[in-house]
């Protein structure tokens, strides 16, 4: 970066494929993926993943807001000589992917949110209402600020760092009210091998990303969307204790034409085996 940050990334699919920028959720990192990357190459994608700032390798840039990933997924862009894309994000990566569709809408084709949160304070929908209560504390925590918020996330790393080491399926341990969706997603021994090698890399690369992310949501995003003029899919579950459905619904209202795909039987990880599908939007639009 221009600025002497660092930015880390990965790519995954088929490197002749239609880029695809896919943004993680939080915590998360570039090593988030389907485990079967060939499923992005039936669906003609190349998708590119990365650290956001303070994540894995890549630096942090302490005070970040949402739009600031605009600029490093344009820097990766160029890097890889990639004019045209499309960018989808789940869940904390939802509103980033907004941002790059707001904001390099002459580069961005099509754009998913998927399990985004919408901007905390906005009129339309009550922020924590519906959420289960471990992901209010964690808010919450943002919301008093830094100070308050460092000490738990770092108690809340090490004890996730601990849990997937003796059981991936554990992620976000038992006191979470998940649906059992989610808990299956979470018992796959597919997915086991790709919680366990990205919680190993988010550990290394420590809790700074997650508590940028977080913050960031507690204050505006630094972008409109009104702002959005590309095609846009807002996917949400209607079962998401971590994302409540009220956030995909407002967003569904919010973002210019946006196409709204709602998941009456899913929670917030979604069904795995509708990637080519879904990747295949992304790709052709169809």
């Amino acid at each position: 970066m221009g600025d002497g940050r660092a930015l880390c990334f990965a790519e995954w699919g088929d490197p002749g494929g239609f880029p695809v920028f896919s943004l993680h959720g939080t915590p998360g990192g570039r090593l988030n993926r389907h485990p079967d990357e060939g499923k992005y190459a039936v669906a003609g994608a190349r998708v590119i993943t990365y650290d956001r700032p303070g994540y894995g390798s890549s630096s942090r840039d302490p005070g970040r807001s949402v739009v600031d990933c605009v600029h490093d997924v344009a820097a990766i862009a160029d890097a890889l000589g990639i004019e045209q894309f499309a960018v989808t994000g789940g869940s904390g990566g939802g509103p980033h992917s907004l941002a790059v569709a707001a904001r390099l809408g002459a580069r961005v084709v099509r754009a998913r949110c998927d399990v985004g949160v919408a901007p905390f304070g906005v009129e339309g929908v009550d922020f924590l209402e519906g959420m289960d209560p471990l992901n209010v504390a964690e808010f919450s925590w943002a919301i008093e600020g830094e100070q308050r918020l460092v000490p738990e996330l770092e108690r809340e790393l090490r004890e996730m760092g601990e849990r997937v080491a003796q059981d991936p399926s554990k992620l976000l341990g038992d006191n979470w009210a998940l649906d059992e969706s989610d808990r299956a997603v979470l018992s796959r021994p597919d997915f086991a091998v790709v919680i366990k090698e990205a919680i190993e890399d988010l550990v290394r690369g420590g809790v700074w990303g997650w508590v940028d992310d977080d913050l960031a949501f507690a204050k505006p995003w630094g972008f409109d969307l009104a702002e959005i003029a590309v095609p846009v899919e807002v996917r949400y579950g209607v079962r998401d204790v971590l994302v409540p459905a009220a956030h995909g619904a407002w967003l569904g209202r919010n973002v210019p034409g946006a196409r709204v795909v709602v998941e009456e039987s899913e929670g917030h990880m979604g069904d795995p085996d509708k990637i080519i599908e879904e990747t295949r939007w992304l790709v052709t639009g169809e």
